[in-house]
């Protein structure tokens, strides 16, 4: 069935909420609204108000009610209605959620994921276009995945509600309207932390994830064009990070570019440099190179072209790589 990543999103709650009475949803606007996005669209009025539950504003109250719910057997999903707005709850998130596992021995699950939108792309105001997952991928205790396709969005929010481990997921809010044909009936083809090889190449390694994704395909596929072959790797889950399949790669290409739209210094692309540079020191040809957003906060809308990693800033990294 062709359908959105939103409308797979929605998909993917529905069938897990079907499949499990215990799994409930808590966010502002998500139940008559529908949420900002429509990804919950329906949902309340098909399993009531008691499982689709609109909150206050206050994101430290959503995250702290559904923990409690979590330790009391359900498994909440929770919606932050845009990323900036996810750091009223990184308190609850980092000293509570993250810690429960390792505090009582592995004696108490929390079995609860955390929906958050990320990523600019869509023209909005200030605090709606932030990119905050570095600060959970270095937090010991989360699982921290980034979906990339319509597909992904559901099979991975299904993997992600089944498991007794806090997730967050993270959806790239300018992939909400990305379309292809979706198998409901199909189960997950990968785990949750395993990376995707997309394109397979020869002349150089290209990693992404959510947002960025589909930038460096059509960088990849603009490379083609000019006789240079890239292989480019969906990341999906960015704690853990699946290195083995980064490394198999870059053990075979010999040269490494990571893309994001976080700001380089301090990012995600700085600890998988790091650990290709220690797994495949002798097999890299050139520096690995990261490609993402500038050290700034994230821009007026009107400038966030500039912002956001495009194909040209890509292929430009791929070029640095190919002359070393």
């Amino acid at each position: 069935m062709i359908t959105t990543f939103a409308a797979a999103l929605n998909a993917g709650l529905r069938a897990s909420m079907d499949s499990d009475a215990k799994v409930v949803l808590l966010g502002e606007d998500i139940g008559k609204l529908g949420g900002v996005f429509r990804v919950t669209d329906t949902l309340q009025k098909d399993f009531g108000d008691r499982r689709v539950i609109d909150t206050p504003l206050a994101e430290s109250g959503i995250i702290g009610t559904a923990f409690g719910m979590a330790l009391r057997g359900y498994r909440p999903v929770c919606e932050i209605q845009f990323d900036g707005f996810v750091y009223p709850a990184f308190d609850q998130i980092v000293s509570q959620v993250a810690k429960i596992h390792y505090r009582t021995g592995g004696k108490v699950k929390a079995p609860l994921t955390i929906r958050i939108p990320f990523g600019g792309g869509i023209g909005a105001v200030e605090h709606h276009s932030e990119s905050p997952e570095a600060y959970f991928a270095h937090t010991a205790g989360l699982r921290v995945v980034a979906p990339s396709t319509p597909t992904d969005a559901y099979q991975m929010l299904r993997q992600a509600i089944a498991l007794d481990d806090p997730v967050i997921f993270f959806e790239p809010k300018r992939r909400y309207w990305d379309k292809e044909d979706v198998d409901f009936d199909a189960g997950p083809d990968l785990p949750l932390d395993r990376a995707r090889v997309l394109m397979e190449g020869v002349d150089a390694t290209v990693v992404a994830y959510g947002g960025t994704v589909a930038t460096a395909v059509n960088a990849a596929k603009i490379a083609a064009d000019e006789g240079h072959s890239l292989e480019v790797i969906d990341l999906r889950s960015l704690s853990p990070l699946d290195v083995d399949t980064v490394a198999a790669s870059v053990n075979k290409t010999g040269k490494l570019v990571i893309v994001h739209e976080a700001p380089v210094f301090g990012g995600l692309g700085a600890e998988i440099a790091a650990r290709i540079t220690e797994r495949c020191f002798y097999q890299l040809e050139a520096p690995v190179l990261r490609v993402g957003g500038y050290d700034i906060p994230y821009p007026p809308a009107k400038l966030e072209k500039h912002h956001l990693p495009d194909p040209d800033r890509i292929l430009a990294a791929v070029d640095r790589c190919l002359a070393a």
